[in-house]
């Protein structure tokens, strides 16, 4: 018997651990983080307002649907890799507020990320858009 209720007890604590919150919530969750994101990271407005005019100069310039395709891709891309830039970035601030190198490493790291994201994005937009702007390459 004792078995079987440490075995229930378990389960009890797992299901609390674990608990699946119904879809509504969970996008609620995530909406509330996108509006936190844009209130209060400027770098976030910077990279929204920069995909946005990209994917609406695309429609504009009649991009092929492929290329519009890779376009967004491109943008959603760069948009994530900074909000994971910024996850981490809050989670290492969560962590210690005293300076270390290690943090400042994996912060480093982290923006890294976005970088070669944003690299990308110039690359993938010059490749676009070169022929409907005519820029020699």
């Amino acid at each position: 018997m004792l078995i079987g209720k440490n075995n229930m007890r378990h389960n009890k604590i797992l299901r609390h651990i674990f608990k699946f919150h119904g879809l509504t919530e969970s996008l609620g969750f995530a909406f509330k983080g996108i509006i936190y994101l844009f209130l209060f990271h400027r770098n976030m407005r910077l990279i929204f307002i920069c995909g946005i005019s990209a994917v609406i100069m695309g429609g504009l310039l009649q991009l092929k649907d492929i290329e519009l395709v890779i376009l967004c891709i491109t943008v959603v891309l760069v948009f994530m890799a900074e909000i994971f830039n910024t996850a981490i970035e809050m989670f290492m601030n969560m962590i210690s507020v005293k300076y270390r190198i290690r943090i400042k490493l994996v912060k480093d790291i982290a923006a890294a990320v976005v970088l070669i994201a944003c690299v990308n994005a110039v690359v993938v937009g010059y490749i676009l858009f070169r022929d409907k702007l005519m820029i020699n390459g």
